[in-house]
């Protein structure tokens, strides 16, 4: 179901209020919004459960916005349509939002990124000088979005030193957005604030994006069948190897992308190929044992390994990229580390689908790049 339909839907059921709606009445309805799954599964329970939130209260949203944590995109559109109109009819209504309990749900950032965003837009929506004060603290929040809003701050106010003349402060700002931006357009508009101010900035060093890479391929996509297909660089990647490619013997031939943002552009070496898998390997070296992230952006169908064990992948195609896109979890081992990535590119032929490629960098948990060694390092480390 569309989310404009549901609006509509969750809204002609009338908001007759009666009270608090109990507690399990109120998890079983979030249970049954959650159950929904593509091509109408839990469609006629969750319209049930839709009407039996309707006649519950604001007092409701918190909890509707907890039942988003984890839940399907599916699921989730339903759960905050539920929040968008209860909480849209309650001002009609002249009544008031739980502002305490929806900021406390923004601040607990064990909570997922989507709702905490929709709990600030609540908090703004009744109290926006409450929502401003709270904005600094979003610098360096897991949520993009709400980690955009403190960094859109801080872009006024660099700009805004810099038009009085005061160049040092405007350039310390800017390089404190840097640290905190992940959009592309506000990173494009600090480095170019920064350089105009006389500023050197490097961007593939400031954000640790691996460049230097071992690239295989093209294996087949046919039918899309090669994300879940099992070819020679998953069974044994070392770098001697040579494997059955779609059109022949393929060997790992260097790469290294000269890109500012990191990207790897499997079309450098392939050509514009459509329906095709590649392989790109990379060296990262640790000086300690230490828990990091890999964060990786791709609109291709993607899969990494660490040390030859899949950390995770994604089959889908083409719905945007940003940096830190996804955040993997990992343990690094002191010494070398193989990073092993599969890109699956698909059958369509529009001009923005023409994109096989991916960026990655390593880092710690608060998006600080952690930096690779070098070889001799790698000699020192393992001894």
């Amino acid at each position: 179901m569309k989310l404009s339909c549901l609006y509509a839907t969750v809204a002609a059921l009338g908001f007759a209020p009666f009270g608090q709606a109990a507690s399990n009445e109120l998890d079983k309805s979030v249970a049954a919004l959650r159950a929904v799954g593509g091509e109408g599964q839990g469609n006629t329970a969750a319209g049930r459960a839709l009407q039996r939130l309707a006649k519950g209260g604001a007092g409701t949203l918190p909890a509707l916005l907890a039942g988003m944590d984890g839940a399907n995109p599916f699921a989730a559109n339903y759960l905050r349509g539920a929040v968008e109109v209860i909480a849209g009819n309650t001002l009609a209504e002249g009544g008031e939002l739980p502002l305490v309990e929806l900021g406390e749900f923004l601040l607990n950032r064990s909570h997922d990124a989507k709702p905490r965003a929709l709990a600030f837009e609540l908090i703004r929506r009744v109290d926006a000088e409450a929502a401003e004060q709270l904005i600094p603290g979003l610098l360096g929040d897991p949520s993009v979005d709400l980690r955009r809003e403190a960094v859109a701050r801080l872009l006024g106010q660099a700009e805004g030193l810099a038009k009085a003349g005061n160049k040092p402060a405007s350039v310390l700002l800017y390089r404190q957005a840097l640290d905190a931006a992940r959009d592309l357009d506000q990173i494009k508009s600090i480095s170019g604030a920064l350089r105009e101010l006389g500023r050197k900035v490097n961007l593939t060093r400031h954000f640790g994006f691996l460049v230097d890479w071992q690239m295989a391929g093209p294996f087949h996509n046919k039918d899309r069948a090669g994300f879940e297909s099992v070819f020679g660089p998953e069974k044994n990647a070392e770098l001697s190897a040579s494997y059955d490619g779609m059109d022949g013997k393929v060997k790992w031939q260097g790469y290294s992308t000269g890109d500012e943002y990191g990207m790897v552009d499997f079309n450098k070496p392939y050509g514009d190929l459509k329906e095709v898998t590649g392989y790109a390997q990379t060296e990262f070296v640790s000086g300690i044992d230490r828990p990091a992230e890999l964060r990786l952006g791709c609109k291709n169908a993607w899969k990494i390994w660490l040390n030859g064990e899949l950390i995770f992948g994604r089959d889908e195609y083409h719905r945007g990229m940003r940096i830190d896109q996804y955040k993997l979890p990992v343990q690094l081992k002191k010494g070398g580390n193989t990073i092993l990535v599969k890109a699956c590119q698909n059958e369509q032929v529009e001009d923005w689908t023409v994109q096989w490629q991916f960026q990655l960098r390593v880092c710690d948990a608060t998006g600080t790049a952690i930096r690779s060694g070098t070889k001799k390092n790698r000699e020192v480390a393992t001894q």
